[in-house]
């Protein structure tokens, strides 16, 4: 026993030193860093079906690739593919595990979705029944392998990618794509890094799988949209399943959608507030759905479209221009829209010169923004050649307008207005206020900036009140070249509540534009708008009304009841519901405003709070107007060792020691630094986790270990003298292992 321990102990032990290369293994075993980080990531890869339950058994309605980042079975993917919509009508997951890297993967689970955002288009599942249907207990599901999320933050223009996902309908093994990263693309979500634009080959079917960074950490989600329709070319779906029962496959059959080639990835760091809620199960109720296309009265559309070299606040144009110098790094087109849902597809096409440029178009994709109003997309951190440009929405595969503009020669001087800021004016005659939203009142004033402007130039202005023009002036310039300027709107009757926007023109043409919100009363700094926020607990929403509000609840509490009052918000108007837990959003969701203009007790629910402490935030136009927060049980999330980012992952492969061959079905036990080999009794205190090996000896545990820590090891094996090991650990510079462990026939 004492040489088959000192053997582990070697193997192990080398790690502490970073010398798995020096380690003595066959040509056939041997692995790179790199290659051990790929099997890593391919164990962590699941291919997913979404079935319909028919009486001839489950019929396959969409398919999607998914990547694993948790032990317990949390499982990130597009929501497009798992959540039940006309194009996906499933009401079943099923999860296929890699069990042989070289095979294709086999239906273990199914799972259910815990977390959606239909327009990111994220969903996350999590395991939860085993592939017959019976549920698996808590504490239950085996570890499974999984990856680490990096920061999508941190990457670079020419960056490598690596993307991982299954290219042939679960027909074979997982697959690899490589490039770089070619471009960012900006919308209101996501600042300037809404999408990654790469030119790695990416198959429709490996839409939801995985993008990682060159140390292995998953940075993205390879994203599409596949848009179905009676004339759709036969590359966007597949029919692999006779769903009529006609005994045929062939067009009369459901066709499984897949969608083009990939070039879109969604940065993993939009997930962050989802994967969150979805780890500490966390839910908030009495939340409106999202509008679908059937409830809207007609068909999405887009109007307005116009270029601007920048954003303010990340929402609205800086100025309005028809032309840029050269060695511009920032453009943004703007334009209006109109009910759009999260099943809507749109696409922008770039084209330079006229020929195609795909570095800044974007593919079909879900929309990202609500039903109505105004967005943006474009980039800031790569240069545009010179060249004259035409960019092309389409919405549903139909084309929905376009606009041009010109990128090269010199800065010029031309006449411009900027920088739109709303606000009242005090009795100085000064703008005071947010710049966004204006208190109701008699009159509201806009400052904005100009330059060049000469003598005697033509300008107007023109406001609008939901969408309807309600006051217009025409002038000529009589201002200074350069400077600020502050106009006013005092509508008869006064401020109405709703939404405005402003529009400048010189010349008769556009030259800025702004929009802004009238609600509330006037409140310094900010309008009175959302008043008495406070937290409460009780048996319903309705006891919740009569409950005294605190700061501090007992652990195990059903129900957390937030309840406000609100002034003077005009329904339709967009408002933010911001949850955080121990200063970390877990949900954040804007939507219209369906409720009467004033009211008291708006009642929202947290469906069993872990304990933490949880702050509530409500914003209108990325302006926080409210916040409360309050402790429940200890006041802090308590330390989950399951959930810890950081610790080594181990990996390896169980051999034969006469024969070199991988030994399958072998259990291998981590016991808690606890514990000594020698005290193991399989009691679950002792256990800190096991792995099995697949059929070739391979092996991954899907706990990481914490670093600097001392872990025991037990080896199990029929047929085999057992193996036991005191004392090993990793160092933070040795974030993955891979070792190689001998068995002796006994």
């Amino acid at each position: 026993m004492v040489h088959r321990e000192s053997r582990i102990l070697a193997a192990l032990g080398c790690w502490l030193t970073a010398c798995l290369l020096l380690m003595t293994l066959p040509a056939a075993r041997a692995q790179s860093s790199a290659d051990a980080d790929l099997d890593r990531i391919k164990r962590a890869t699941v291919f997913i079906y979404q079935a319909l339950n028919t009486q001839a058994g489950l019929s396959v309605t969409c398919v999607s690739s998914g990547t694993l980042i948790s032990a317990d079975g949390l499982i990130v993917t597009n929501a497009h593919g798992v959540a039940p919509s006309q194009q996906c009508a499933g009401d079943t997951l099923i999860v296929s595990l890699n069990v042989d890297l070289n095979e294709p993967p086999i239906p273990k689970f199914r799972a259910e979705i815990a977390g959606l955002d239909q327009g990111l288009d994220i969903a996350l599942l999590r395991v939860t029944q085993e592939l017959d249907g019976r549920l698996i207990a808590s504490g239950a599901l085996p570890a499974l392998p999984f990856v680490a999320i990096g920061d999508a933050n941190a990457v670079s223009i020419d960056d490598n990618v690596t993307v991982l996902g299954y290219r042939d309908l679960d027909n074979s093994p997982v697959s690899v794509s490589r490039g770089t990263v070619t471009a960012f693309v900006a919308e209101p979500v996501g600042r300037s890094r809404a999408w990654f634009k790469t030119r790695a080959e990416i198959p429709g079917t490996m839409a939801g799988g995985g993008a990682y960074n060159s140390a292995g950490e998953l940075i993205g989600i390879p994203t599409n949209a596949p848009l179905v329709s009676a004339g759709s070319a036969a590359s966007n779906c597949r029919y692999i399943v006779d769903s009529n029962g006609d005994g045929l496959l062939n067009s009369s059959d459901r066709c499984v959608p897949i969608g083009d080639f990939i070039s879109t990835i969604r940065p993993i760091h939009l997930a962050a507030s989802l994967i969150r809620a979805a780890r500490l199960g966390l839910f908030v109720e009495n939340l409106p759905p999202p509008p679908s296309a059937a409830a809207l009265p007609t068909a999405p559309r887009v109007s307005r479209l116009f270029f601007a070299p920048s954003t303010l606040d990340d929402r609205l144009p800086s100025t309005v221009v028809g032309s840029l110098p050269a060695n511009t790094r920032s453009l943004y087109l703007f334009f209006d829209y109109e009910n759009m849902t999260p099943e809507t597809v749109y696409e922008l096409r770039v084209a330079r010169d006229g020929i195609p440029d795909t570095v800044f178009s974007l593919p079909p994709v879900r929309w990202s923004g609500g039903a109505s109003g105004m967005w943006h997309i474009g980039g800031r951190e790569q240069a545009w050649a010179n060249g004259a440009y035409e960019f092309s929405l389409l919405i549903n595969g139909i084309s929905a307008g376009s606009q041009q503009i010109v990128i090269g020669g010199g800065a010029g001087d031309s006449a411009y207005f900027s920088d739109i800021v709303f606000g009242s004016l005090d009795s100085g005659g000064s703008l005071v206020g947010n710049g966004a939203i204006v208190p109701l009142g008699s009159i509201a004033s806009a400052r904005f900036l100009y330059a060049n402007m000469p003598a005697g130039a033509d300008w107007a202005a023109i406001w609008y009140f939901d969408g309807g023009e309600v006051a217009r002036s025409s002038d000529t310039w009589s201002d200074d070249a350069h400077g600020a300027k502050t106009i006013s709107l005092a509508p008869s009757g006064g401020l109405l509540p709703g939404q405005y926007r402003l529009e400048l023109y010189i010349e008769g043409a556009l030259s800025a534009t702004s929009d802004f919100v009238v609600a509330g009363r006037p409140g310094s700094p900010l309008p009175a708008i959302f008043q008495n926020l406070r937290l409460a607990t009780a048996e319903s929403a309705s006891a919740a009304q009569r409950a005294a509000a605190a700061s501090s609840f007992p652990s195990g509490i059903a129900t957390l009841y937030a309840l406000f009052d609100w002034n003077s918000i005009a329904p339709g108007t967009p408002w933010t519901l911001r949850w955080l837990v121990d200063d970390q959003a877990f949900f954040q969701r804007t939507q219209p405003w369906l409720h009467t203009t004033s009211g008291e007790a708006l009642n929202l629910a947290l469906a069993a709070p872990p304990d933490g402490k949880y702050t509530l935030q409500l914003l209108i136009n990325n302006l926080q107007l409210a916040e409360t927060e309050a402790s429940i049980g200890i006041g802090q999330l308590p330390i989950d060792r399951f959930a810890e980012a950081e610790g080594a992952l181990l990996t390896g492969a169980v051999i034969d020691a006469a024969t070199q061959t991988g030994i399958p079905s072998v259990t291998i036990v981590l016991i808690s630094e606890d514990f000594a080999a020698s005290e193991f009794e399989w009691k679950q205190e002792q256990l800190f986790d096991y792995a099995t090996t697949d059929r070739n000896g391979d092996f991954q545990f899907g706990r990481p270990l914490a670093f600097d820590t001392p872990y025991s090891i037990v080896v199990e094996a029929d047929g085999y003298l057992p193996l036991a090991a005191d004392e090993f650990m990793f160092e933070a510079t040795v974030p993955y292992a891979d070792i190689r462990i001998e068995l002796v026939r006994g």
